[in-house]
């Protein structure tokens, strides 16, 4: 598939986010394809845990904004994709790792913090860049990440667009894991070696346990997303945003 590479073996699905020219920005097909795959794993018997990655130095830096009307090919498909992909993650009876290396951006950011396993290489960083267009955080961010580090540290990301890099990241608790330099794939692949021999029974009831217990609103979550969302993107301030972001200038705001 077109951006998204696909392999199975020894009961590890690996979805590779692969437009790395674009720093794994994600198209609506990569989205669609990455959401059936994840729904479809449910139902696979060699499949007991699923890997998502991204090709080139990077996770995913979100949805692909270029372009100079890029705020026109935005709509509420654009977060119901995003949606189903935080829900299959979430909904999956088998545990999701992420391996970020790299930039983890956007939905690419909330994509990988909806995963069961976040496992950070010193390179990544995880950046809630949507204020920085005129937009707020979706993909169950709002949820996610403040059922991780806890209002304040959400809000400093939310609203400033901060970024958190590999240590400040795992040291927050965003993240699970965070290797070195040289035992990045390692530390990956040993998890997945352990995951894929584990009891899947247990670790179904137990990722059902935790996420009822630490993300009991993310369904509510979602849905004001999608709402807030919608009504942001027909502002003049994200058109805005987004030919700003294209030209690689600082927007002006109006709250328009």
């Amino acid at each position: 598939m077109d951006g998204l590479d696909i392999r199975t073996a020894a009961g590890v699905l690996r979805l590779t986010l692969d437009r790395p020219d674009r720093l794994n920005a994600m198209t609506a097909a990569m989205s669609d394809g990455l959401a059936a795959e994840l729904e479809g794993a449910a139902t696979r018997d060699d499949v007991r845990v699923v890997l998502l990655a991204g090709a080139g130095g990077a996770f995913s830096s979100g949805a692909d904004v270029s372009g100079p009307d890029a705020h026109e090919g935005f709509d509420v498909t654009s977060l119901d994709r995003a949606n189903r992909i935080i829900r299959a993650v979430t909904g999956l009876d088998k545990p999701v790792v992420a391996a970020v290396d790299g930039v983890a951006a956007g939905v690419g950011c909330s994509t990988a913090l909806a995963c069961d396993l976040v496992v950070a290489s010193p390179r990544a960083s995880f950046l809630l860049a949507f204020a920085r267009i005129g937009l707020m955080p979706d993909g169950g961010a709002t949820a996610t990440v403040a059922a991780s580090v806890g209002r304040a540290r959400a809000m400093r990301m939310a609203l400033l667009g901060e970024a958190l890099g590999a240590r400040a990241a795992y040291d927050a608790g965003l993240v699970s894991h965070l290797t070195g330099e040289h035992d990045f794939t390692a530390t990956v692949e040993g998890l997945l070696v352990k995951l894929a021999a584990g009891p899947p029974l247990s670790y179904a009831a137990t990722k059902k346990a935790v996420n009822a217990a630490t993300l009991a609103h993310l369904h509510d979550a979602l849905e004001r997303e999608r709402t807030g969302q919608t009504i942001l993107l027909r502002t003049a301030d994200v058109a805005e945003g987004m030919r700003a972001f294209g030209e690689k200038r600082p927007p002006v705001f109006r709250g328009e």
